[in-house]
């Protein structure tokens, strides 16, 4: 019986295990197939496949200087599979790696079943040769489970690759569907489109936030089914938005001559009850002006708005168009505007947008600076009037004047 049919153990106080036994099996009964593999493509395959053969990035680097003392760059039972470098040689195509760190990661080869140890009689690694300079028996590491083992490291490195390129494209669509609904609601606030727009947004916010930087594919593609369901919502509702603004001219006349008395026709915070089936009789309501105070003396505080205003600002349904509109001017984000409109309610919020407008000079942050008044409304800290009046003040207009 040939000494290659044995199982062979290591030297000195290394313990023999299962998982050397049965390496040494797998690559006993690939033994005379006659194959040859290049050793740099099976290398990038074990590196794409790391994880699956519980391997690391040190120990692959010790196997690359195993590789580079292969003579040949087929690795094939024709030309040996034993290499027999000294630990300060591999230690030095290693990149100096210590000794210590070099037998550590030797031994995590051997235990992912990539390389097995071929131990001299004293443990020493080195090749008897015949007279011609030809290997006749080699002591040192073995390379032969790369080769028994080379159609499954690819397999392994192509599922590895496909995985990568699955989570790739899916975290693509992830970013294009937090790309397109991020600037649909900015559109559906800045256009006043009816819809639970602040809603919405806090739902794509908390889904968004929660994104970890590591996930499995299985996380991202839940992630994305989330997105998708509010991409529906958005869509529908703009959608349903649309086709109001395509109505025939009189429809579209009546429409408008309706939204003057109604603001919240085309824009509310809070979803619209369940009918069921149920007929639930509108109640059209007359926009009140915040606190008692009328447009002019809005505009005479806060004349900059106007400015911005395609036509003019004849009626509040206009000033919160504008305001709608300064809102992205001023850098306000979506979320901190919906915020505002759920707190404030429209016309107040349209109100302090002007004053941030006629102030923005002196203000670092007019979205920081919404979302603190917004906070301190939501505690009842805060009211329009107080910062309109301050701002009466610094342009030099009384009430008593604005009523004279």
């Amino acid at each position: 019986m040939q000494a290659g049919e044995y199982a062979t153990t290591p030297f000195g106080s290394r313990p023999m295990t299962l998982a050397s036994l049965a390496a040494q099996r797998v690559t006993r009964e690939s033994e005379g197939q006659g194959r040859a593999v290049d050793k740099w493509a099976l290398y990038k395959d074990i590196c794409e496949a790391k994880s699956v053969l519980g391997t690391n990035d040190r120990a692959l680097a010790v196997l690359s200087a195993l590789l580079s003392f292969y003579p040949d760059s087929e690795l094939s039972e024709e030309n040996g599979l034993i290499v027999f470098p000294s630990n300060r040689q591999l230690s030095l195509r290693a990149h100096g790696m210590p000794d210590t760190s070099l037998r550590r990661n030797l031994a995590s080869l051997v235990d992912a079943g990539l390389i097995l140890r071929r131990d001299s009689p004293n443990g020493k690694r080195y090749a008897h040769k015949s007279r011609e300079g030809d290997i006749e028996e080699a002591f040192g590491l073995s390379l032969a489970p790369l080769l028994a083992r080379a159609d499954e490291i690819a397999q392994a490195a192509d599922q590895v690759r496909a995985e990568a390129q699955r989570i790739k494209r899916t975290r693509e669509r992830i970013t294009l569907q937090r790309r397109d609904i991020s600037k649909l609601i900015e559109v559906a606030v800045e256009e006043v489109a009816e819809g639970d727009w602040s809603g919405l947004w806090r739902r794509f916010r908390a889904i968004v936030d929660a994104i970890p930087r590591r996930a499995s594919i299985t996380e991202l593609e839940t992630i994305l089914d989330e997105l998708v369901a509010i991409r529906v919502e958005v869509d529908n509702a703009l959608n349903s938005f649309t086709n109001d603004q395509n109505m025939d001219g009189n429809d579209v006349h009546t429409g408008r001559q309706h939204t003057e008395s109604n603001p919240d026709s085309h824009f509310k915070l809070e979803p619209a009850p369940e009918t069921s089936g149920v007929e639930v009789e509108p109640k059209p309501r007359s926009v009140e002006p915040p606190k008692g105070y009328p447009l002019g003396l809005i505009l005479k505080a806060c004349p900059d708005i106007i400015d911005y205003a395609v036509d003019g600002i004849a009626s509040w349904r206009d000033l919160m168009a504008t305001a709608a509109q300064v809102r992205g001017y001023l850098g306000v984000s979506p979320s901190a505007y919906a915020d505002a409109l759920d707190i404030l309610g429209q016309e107040n919020t349209a109100v302090v947008i002007a004053c941030i407008l006629q102030r923005a000079n002196h203000i670092n942050s007019a979205g920081g600076y919404l979302r603190a008044l917004t906070d301190k409304a939501r505690a009842g800290g805060f009211s329009v009037g107080p910062m309109l009046m301050a701002q009466l003040k610094t342009n030099g207009v009384t009430t008593s004047r604005m009523a004279g």
